[in-house]
């Protein structure tokens, strides 16, 4: 199972993350300024402490005055209360302004999901799509919330404590200034090639997140064919390359973030050094020193947290990539293109005229199609496996648009007509039928939501489906399962037809509707499609001849091309493709499978 992502844009440069994420900020400027005016409270109660530190040692217990020493004391401890106090409002400001921004950017993503066309899902693995909206939308909204905040009260702090320092000791800040050189060429470095490490990683774990899913839908096929351990190897595979690229990740971290640190420290020793003779000389008192190496030690706390804003940049810059990938993705053609509504009343008349289709450039699938469909008729498509059967009912509700050549609706070309409008006046039965992860109600009303009891129960008892549902306990509130795995086969293709039913739409694609059931369940689904298919243009890819005898046309694939249509009964005395394939059935048609 090959399920690695297929993404393969350019990285994004910081300023084009920036000025794309940042218009998620926008509509909360309010919260955000809260945010930051909390978090820039917290920094200002909290920078008091040196003061009266310093204020204690110097002027409390050096003149002896420790009448004062309490209440001094009483004043550091409410320094420390109120700067907790505007962390914890901080805090509680910062997580729902930080919700609300990646609420709005994961449904940006999933709306935008939704517009892309069928052929962008093809070739992308659900579990890379899956950790593209929920983990990576995550990671850059982290630079959005934590990283402005950081941003402002770092520089700020920076700002503040460098002046501070300066009015204190010019020469102590010049030595406490030498070790940022090193910093800085220490930041260049890791900004210039953090991101390729990250994008890695975001991609092993896309990567991971696809082959689980996978797996996990796919665990009875690996159970029925003793492939635990084959899988337990491409498991491992996966496993490894996440974790060789966090390692990347967390070498160069570990390096780079102790020697940021260590810059840090050696400014600490300078000051030491110089200013303990300072001390003895006189020049500055024990307090000054102490309060100097309390603002230094905080100084350092905001330039140290840049490495770490800097870690988190390179980190959301990678996730975004993927993101924005999505985001920028080329979506289904639509206005104005597309402009028109089919005319109501929809009749069902279909022509193709000489289409021809190819998936991404690889080769016509579809050649030279032409063919006519009456309202009302039923349609009939046959041929070996990859003929094209399915790719050609693909191209009337849109899913692919046709290379040339065009597919007429009431004579209305559709390559004018809006998706929606297109897809509202077709409905499809296919052979594997989908279920949500919902109740049998919530499945059947997902052909029309606003249908009503009366309108849902006849569909369901037009698709033979009422019987078998009233026997769950739960009758029409029984969940399904994910894929519907708790029903049958034939109990879940009679509920897709009840849903079918249910949209009452003119024109009816059947794909393959009964295959892999028994003949008892397919005489009920035939049934339920005989009603299905009453007065709409029917078109039904077939394996069984049970389901095409009566059809109006039958046209034979082969190849990409029409190589023969007409009825059962004209087909049959061609002698060509059709006789062939009917002679592997029995003379009935109930067994076997006219494409096998």
């Amino acid at each position: 199972m090959d399920t690695s992502s297929e993404f393969s844009s350019a990285p994004r440069s910081t300023r084009e993350f920036l000025r794309r994420t940042l218009v998620y900020l926008k509509p909360y400027k309010g919260a955000a300024a809260g945010n930051i005016l909390l978090a820039f409270l917290t920094m200002a109660f909290y920078f008091a402490f040196p003061y009266i530190t310093q204020r204690i040692i110097d002027t409390i217990i050096g003149g002896g005055r420790m009448d004062q020493l309490l209440p001094a004391v009483g004043c550091l401890a409410g320094t420390f209360f109120l700067s907790e106090l505007c962390n914890a409002l901080r805090i509680i400001v910062n997580t729902r302004f930080g919700q609300n921004v990646i609420y709005d950017m994961r449904r940006d993503v999933y709306a935008r999901m939704q517009l892309l066309p069928v052929g962008f899902f093809d070739r992308r693995s659900s579990g890379d799509l899956m950790t593209r909206v929920i983990d990576d939308t995550a990671s850059v909204h982290r630079i959005l919330i934590d990283g402005v905040e950081r941003a402002a009260t770092t520089l700020l702090s920076i700002v503040v404590l460098l002046v501070i320092l300066l009015s204190r000791s010019v020469t102590l800040t010049m030595l406490a200034l030498i070790p940022l050189a090193v910093l800085m060429a220490g930041t260049l470095w890791y900004t210039l090639t953090a991101h390729r490490r990250y994008r890695r990683q975001r991609q092993a774990i896309g990567a991971m997140n696809a082959y689980l899913m996978d797996a996990l839908q796919g665990i009875r096929q690996i159970k029925a064919f003793g492939r635990q351990k084959e899988e337990d190897r491409h498991f491992r595979e996966r496993a490894e390359r996440l974790r060789r690229s966090t390692l990347s990740v967390m070498r160069v971290w570990a390096v780079y973030s102790p020697a940021m640190s260590l810059c840090g420290s050696l400014g600490m020793v300078l000051v030491l050094w110089a200013g303990g003779p300072m001390v003895v000389r006189g020049t500055m008192t024990l307090g000054e020193l102490v309060g100097f190496i309390f603002y230094l030690t905080l100084f350092y706390q905001p330039v140290s947290r840049l490495d770490g804003l800097n870690q988190m940049l390179q980190s959301a810059r990678a996730a975004s990539d993927r993101v924005f990938d999505i985001l920028d993705a080329g979506d289904e053609r639509r206005e104005p293109d597309r402009a028109a509504s089919l005319r109501l009343p929809v009749r069902g008349e279909v022509h193709f005229e000489n289409v021809d289709f190819g998936y991404n450039g690889n080769g016509a699938t579809l050649k030279g199609i032409s063919l006519s469909a009456r309202p009302g008729e039923m349609i009939a498509i046959v041929g070996p496996t990859g003929s094209g059967k399915s790719t050609l009912v693909n191209l009337l509700p849109a899913f692919y648009e046709a290379d040339s050549g065009r597919i007429l609706i009431d004579s209305q070309d559709i390559a004018k007509v809006s998706l929606g409008s297109l897809r509202s006046r077709i409905s499809i039965v296919s052979q594997e039928a989908f279920l949500f992860n919902g109740t049998v109600r919530e499945n059947i009303l997902y052909g029309r939501l606003d249908a009503g009891e009366e309108d849902m129960l006849a569909a369901s008892q037009a698709a033979n489906c009422h019987d078998f549902v009233m026997a769950f306990p739960e009758g029409y509130d029984t969940r399904v399962g994910e894929r519907g795995v708790k029903l049958s086969v034939g109990e879940k293709q009679r509920i897709s037809i009840a849903r079918a039913l249910l949209k009452d739409a003119p024109i009816l694609i059947l794909d393959e509707a009964t295959a892999s059931v028994d003949t008892v369940t397919e005489r009920l689904i035939q049934e339920a499609l005989s009603r299905l298919m009453a007065n709409r243009t029917s078109f039904v890819i077939a394996h069984r001849l049970s389901t095409i005898r009566d059809a109006d046309q039958i046209l034979v694939m082969q190849r990409g091309e029409i190589a023969e249509r007409g009825t059962h009964d004209e087909l049959i005395g061609l002698g060509g493709i059709y006789t062939r394939l009917s002679l592997l059935q029995d003379v009935d048609g109930r067994t076997e499978q006219l494409s096998s």
